[in-house]
């Protein structure tokens, strides 16, 4: 709405200057709660701190004095500390974190904790959909080059590699301090996937690139599909986390499973050691172009790096299938008791 009259402007602005007053009255109340909510969690976070240091003195004496005394009391205290802990982790669950020594060297001092359960969730959604959306462009980009010869494709696809597992290690590492239980070998794998990348944008345009050429776009064509499928599977984790309230609903794909998971990672597990299978058909296949008269240093590191790949994703996904078995075994037990319980009660 615009004014014909100097007056109207006058008395618009006169008006305003009213609310202006109220808005500044807010934000020095909103300023004043700031700096105080900034003084409780100091408080708390020493507080904190100072309770794991007296639970860790205790646990420590306990061990030392478990021979001395009736195994049945000191696990009683055991259990008691356990307890303990779990709630403290609660608590910190809505703390500021000290940033790891990753996001120290890149970000500084500048704290990503991510205080509200809401915006924690929606930044683990958007990190999801990043992968999602940087899949898609890698898929087309691979079969572009797989029916293209040139270079310039080659070396975009290339560099969005790099940036996106560059970009990956950020966000995972952010992740981690928000309470994600993301296990190291992943966060290593997207290190180790920025090396690769990186070695594979100065590999020179030499005879062996142009022999592995082929085998590496069909690499990435397949790997771009497991990332959707764990991108359908991981939204169907989260949201399930989400409307249970379960704690851990930050972590990735891999983690955080439960009992009515396992549906859908039945499906994926089998692309998933097929992508593994792929790791080690290319360091395969680049040992054997090391040995080419124009093979450059690039060719055997490669070799050695999709090796480690293949080794470290095959044996910590074999780890994990048993132990989260077993947690649900035991999961089904309780269930179990728990129904006998209150079965039993109902009769009575």
């Amino acid at each position: 709405m615009e004014y014909d009259k100097i007056e109207d402007c006058a008395k618009n602005l006169e008006d305003l200057d009213q609310e202006f007053k109220q808005l500044d009255e807010l934000h020095k109340e909103y300023v004043t709660k700031l700096e105080a909510v900034g003084e409780l969690q100091e408080k708390c976070v020493k507080q904190l701190n100072h309770h794991r240091y007296r639970l860790g003195i205790i646990s420590k004496s306990l061990k030392k004095i478990r021979k001395k005394n009736e195994p049945n009391e000191v696990n009683k205290l055991f259990s008691e500390i356990s307890k303990r802990k779990r709630q403290l982790g609660d608590i910190e669950q809505v703390l500021p974190k000290p940033n790891g020594l990753y996001l120290k060297i890149i970000l500084g001092r500048l704290n990503v904790s991510i205080l509200n359960k809401s915006d924690r969730f929606r930044y683990k959604d958007e990190y999801e959909k990043f992968k999602l959306v940087l899949s898609v462009i890698g898929f087309v980009l691979a079969v572009i080059n797989l029916f293209t010869n040139v270079r310039v494709l080659e070396i975009i696809l290339l560099f969005l590699l790099v940036w996106y597992y560059c970009t990956l290690t950020i966000r995972e590492s952010i992740l981690k301090v928000n309470g994600s239980r993301i296990k190291g070998w992943w966060r290593f794998h997207h290190f180790m996937s920025t090396v690769i990348s990186g070695v594979l944008l100065i590999w020179p345009n030499t005879a062996p690139w142009y022999l592995f050429r082929q085998q590496f776009m069909y690499f990435n064509v397949f790997i771009s599909i497991i990332q959707y499928l764990q991108f359908v599977y991981q939204q169907g984790v989260l949201y399930r986390l989400k409307a249970l309230g379960e704690r851990h609903n930050m972590d990735i794909t891999i983690e955080g499973f439960h009992s009515w998971m396992w549906r859908g990672l039945s499906f994926l597990l089998p692309f998933l050691y097929a992508g593994y299978a792929f790791q080690f058909y290319n360091a395969y296949s680049l040992y054997k172009l090391s040995y080419h008269p124009e093979a450059t240093w690039q060719v055997p590191v490669l070799a050695v790096l999709f090796f480690v790949l293949f080794l470290g994703n095959t044996i910590t996904t074999s780890m994990v299938i048993p132990q989260k078995l077993q947690e649900r075994m035991c999961n089904n037990k309780d269930d179990q008791r728990k129904k006998a319980s209150d079965s039993d009660s109902k009769e009575d």
